[in-house]
Formats: structure tokens, sequence, C-alpha cells
């Protein structure tokens, strides 16, 4: 599996992940859409340590810079 989620774009998804957690906690948001923004939030947070995106993929898209040899 190759890379293909940029610094950046890890970044971004970090932030992201960290504000829907604190949207759960402090209960903002509940039921199914609750669940549904949590599992949203823990995907990106997962993508972004593995470094990838299935959805990058089908699409091509690639934000990690190319190693030069």
């Amino acid at each position: 599996m190759e890379k293909n989620v940029g610094l950046i774009d890890k970044i971004f998804r970090i932030i992201v992940a960290i504000v829907i957690a604190y949207i759960l906690y402090a209960q903002i948001l509940t039921g199914v859409w609750a669940i549904v923004l949590g599992i949203f939030g823990f995907i990106m947070l997962a993508t972004s340590l593995i470094g990838f995106c299935g959805i990058y993929k089908i699409f091509g898209c690639n934000t990690c810079p190319t190693k030069s040899k």
C-alpha cells in the first residue's frame, strides 16, 4: 500500500478529527448523526495515521510528495 496522503493533508485530517471528537464529547450533536460523524472522524484520523486514503486511490489523487532518486 503506497502512501498518498501528504503532510498538510495529514495535519488537516487530524484537526478535523479533533474538532469532531470535541463535538461528540460536548454532546453538541447526538443521535444517529453523532454516530455518522464519529465514524467519519475515526476514518479521518486513521487515514492520517496510515498515510493512505482509499478514495484518493480511486480518483487517482496523491498529496504525498514523490521521492527523488
